[in-house]
């Protein structure tokens, strides 16, 4: 790489640590006040249709309109940090990482490609840390637990892992060139059937 591409790599993972610091500031302070509130058939039915409900709306809204950061190299701090935030509203359940992210970059001006290439950025410090968060959280409980059974716990963290960043990857590289209308559909409707199920149940 030359001098300038270094740079321009060493400043993007500047703005993506910037990015993570307010949700992992929240998600440390109140992750055990959400398992303990937000956790139920409700909130994730609600977040789930008012997802979608707002993907609609933004894509209706950007349709056609030039945004003013076409790139990831054309974010500023500000910007970042603002991503930063709409991703401590991923910590409530039902409410998608990327979505957020994505919502939150679009309102912030980002073009489609450029909020999917920072959200994917974003996806593997904040995966990595949650992950180790509720390993560290499971060893300080007291619990009592075999060699075996932590490599097991250490093995299905690191697939889980894997395996999302590579879906994630998938779905960034499709709305890069596709609208997220039906994304928007696809959650109402799932948040609608969470909802009769639970109602019914």
């Amino acid at each position: 790489k030359t001098p300038g591409e270094k740079k321009q790599t060493w400043r993007l993972w500047f703005l993506v640590i910037a990015a993570i610091i307010p949700s992992g500031m929240v998600g440390v302070l109140f992750d055990d006040w959400m398992d303990e509130h937000l956790h139920n058939a409700t909130v994730v039915a609600a977040m789930l249709i008012a997802y979608g409900v707002a993907f609609l709306l933004v894509e209706r809204r950007y349709q056609g309109k030039h945004l003013k950061i076409q790139n990831v190299n054309q974010m500023d701090l500000p910007t970042a940090l603002g991503m930063g935030l709409f991703q401590c509203l991923s910590l409530v359940p039902g409410t998608s990482r990327s979505g957020a992210t994505i919502v939150g970059g679009l309102l912030l001006g980002l073009s489609r490609a450029c909020v999917a290439e920072f959200t994917f950025y974003l996806a593997v410090p904040v995966m990595a840390g949650a992950s180790l968060l509720k390993v560290v959280k499971f060893a300080v409980s007291g619990v009592s637990i075999t060699g075996t059974e932590v490599a097991v716990l250490l093995v299905g963290c690191v697939v889980a892992f894997v395996v999302s960043l590579a879906a994630i990857r998938f779905l960034m590289d499709y709305v890069k060139k596709h609208s997220f209308t039906a994304f928007g559909w696809y959650r109402i409707a799932l948040g609608a059937l969470v909802a009769a199920y639970f109602l019914v149940k």
